[in-house]
């Protein structure tokens, strides 16, 4: 068989995951999904940019007829109205989450606010009787986590995760070779992901730099990762080893400021940013500052950096399958490589996301049977953000799914997994001992994982 015969073509390919993403509903999907002759309701809490360019005025613009927003929130008045303004939203705004909740009464809450802060608005939004969706990470520890899994048992309300990686073309792509039987049974997967010096350094110029805020990269950035690790090994996380560093940002550089626009060493200083050339940056944090202090240009080098830059996992499945992890911050690409072994073989591919070194319009993977030939099989590339992963995960979100074949859709239990091997991980780092995910939730980790049902 030669390569083309395992070319995925574009259209196929596309409108079979579509079909995936394009139906009636599953849970925890189902619970938020607009009913044919009702309007979803939907207040957001935290007016970020990624609410912005994700979740308020596209989603209104695509899904008009199933969506309908009737609040906005947030603790910084100034950036409330120019996210209304930009939006063209006409709901009424808040400074108060519960007098929102009690006034407007929304049927489901978008939570987009800091890490840290993500369980108080979805435990009190299920409390207060709404459904719940929520930017990943779910949180940041596990006495955390426990929380949203009780609150969630108590209500009877659900929380979904927006965990867009899996439903790109070429990560789910992944997911069907490795469950067709090619390469055997799974055994193990080195994974590593590479930030290059624009992405990566921005978390340690934002809020994310702490580790109280974001509950370091291991949670806030490495929860997408362990998602798709999760997904793709179909087994639970059972115990994690992890190592880390700080050794590029923060402390490690001669000089500092609080942050760009005033700093003296602006020009021998190779992470100078000029928000000020980022109108829409300008226009949600800078113009606004006043309100709360959020220095969106903060300094890469402050001495109260505490997370880390450098970071290595070994993490074990309870069906037996071992992993290779790692993330660098100071790469000089942006992508990962990925290997998937198996007892009849090997499933690999190296995926750029910035400064490729060909431009092309697809990915590549790369399939080798032990005893027979390698295979190139190419799946290109889709419309829309992450992959065309964004698209995908909204029509599912807002126009349902009958059928899950790939078992995409995310529930609590998979964004408590995500971020619990990042927890674990963390607090390995910290004690310099193995952490068991059973340790730390009520969650017992399974071998053959749990998915989301059929409602």
């Amino acid at each position: 068989m030669n390569n083309s015969d395992h070319a995925v073509s574009r259209r196929n390919f596309l409108s079979a995951t579509a079909a995936i993403a394009g139906s009636v509903m599953l849970n925890p999907f189902s619970a938020v999904a607009a009913a044919a002759d009702k309007k979803m309701r939907i207040a957001i809490v935290g007016t970020s940019g990624r609410a912005l360019g994700m979740w308020s005025k596209s989603i209104k613009e695509k899904y008009g007829e199933r969506v309908e927003y009737v609040g906005l929130c947030d603790i910084n008045p100034g950036r409330l109205e120019y996210f209304k303004k930009k939006t063209g939203f006409k709901c009424p705004t808040f400074t108060d989450f519960e007098q929102m909740m009690k006034k407007v009464k929304p049927d489901t809450l978008m939570v987009m606010t800091v890490d840290n802060t993500h369980h108080e608005f979805i435990i009190k939004g299920m409390e207060m009787g709404a459904n719940i969706i929520t930017e990943k990470p779910m949180t940041t520890d596990e006495k955390k986590c426990q929380a949203i899994l009780d609150t969630e048992k108590k209500t009877g309300k659900k929380v979904t995760v927006t965990f867009n990686y899996r439903y790109s073309p070429h990560r789910a792509k992944l997911y069907e070779l490795v469950h067709s039987g090619e390469i055997g049974d799974l055994t193990s997967v080195d994974f590593h992901w590479y930030l290059d010096t624009r992405h990566g350094s921005d978390y340690f110029r934002r809020w994310h730099r702490l580790k109280e805020k974001g509950g370091t990269l291991w949670v806030h950035k490495a929860t997408h990762h362990f998602d798709l690790l999760n997904w793709w090994i179909e087994s639970d996380p059972e115990e994690v080893y992890a190592t880390g560093a700080l050794e590029f940002y923060g402390k490690n550089n001669p000089f500092r400021h609080t942050n760009c626009r005033p700093c003296p060493h602006k020009d021998k200083c190779d992470f100078y940013f000029d928000i000020t050339k980022r109108q829409q940056l300008v226009e949600l944090y800078v113009d606004h500052e006043k309100h709360d202090g959020y220095l969106r240009d903060g300094c890469v080098w402050k001495e109260d950096i505490d997370i880390y830059d450098k970071m290595a996992a070994t993490i074990k499945y309870k069906n037996g399958v071992d992993v290779s992890y790692s993330l660098t911050t100071y790469s000089p690409y942006e992508g990962y490589r990925i290997a998937f072994n198996g007892t009849k073989g090997r499933i690999d591919c190296w995926v750029e996301e910035s400064n490729p070194i060909v431009e092309k319009d697809y990915e590549e993977i790369v399939l080798t049977r032990n005893f027979g030939g390698r295979e190139i099989i190419k799946v290109p590339h889709a419309e829309g953000g992450h992959g065309g992963g964004d698209k995908l995960l909204t029509d599912a979100i807002f126009l349902g799914v009958k059928s899950d074949p790939m078992h995409q859709a995310a529930g609590v239990r998979d964004g408590a997994l995500s971020i619990l091997v990042g927890i674990a991980a963390r607090n390995s780092c910290e004690t310099g001992k193995p952490v068991k995910i059973g340790d730390l939730t009520s969650i017992k980790p399974q071998a053959k994982r749990e998915f989301v049902k059929l409602s």
